[in-house]
């Protein structure tokens, strides 16, 4: 059916927690990096996001943003990406993701996003 609630893993052991999604198919919870994520300075740090209601696509597209928690810079991480179900019912994420540092001026601006 493809839900988001739960517990997810990336190829890169990054985990996301996600909570159950509200009657507007909204949803909170945390993201925790994995350990090719940049060491200790990372911390669990919150999520929020929407998908699409599988009533109306049996494989949604979802969207989430996490606010990262870092002791020397901010950060923020936007995820797009689809759940699928394959014959088995197994629920797999495929999505991109847009990483945006704070910059210390507009000439900085240009390497500020990955």
């Amino acid at each position: 059916q493809c839900l988001l609630s739960g517990s997810w893993r990336s190829d890169t052991s990054c985990r996301m927690v996600v909570s159950t999604l509200d009657k507007y198919n909204r949803f909170s919870g945390f993201y925790l990096p994995g350990p090719a994520a940049g060491g200790s300075e990372l911390l669990t740090s919150p999520l929020e996001g929407s998908q699409q209601d599988t009533g109306l696509v049996p494989q949604p597209t979802f969207s989430f943003t996490v606010n990262w928690r870092l002791r020397e810079t901010a950060r923020t991480t936007v995820f797009l990406g689809q759940c699928y179900v394959d014959t088995s019912g197994e629920e797999t994420l495929h999505a991109l993701w847009l990483l945006r540092e704070a910059a210390d001026s507009p000439a900085e601006d240009w390497k500020a996003t990955r």
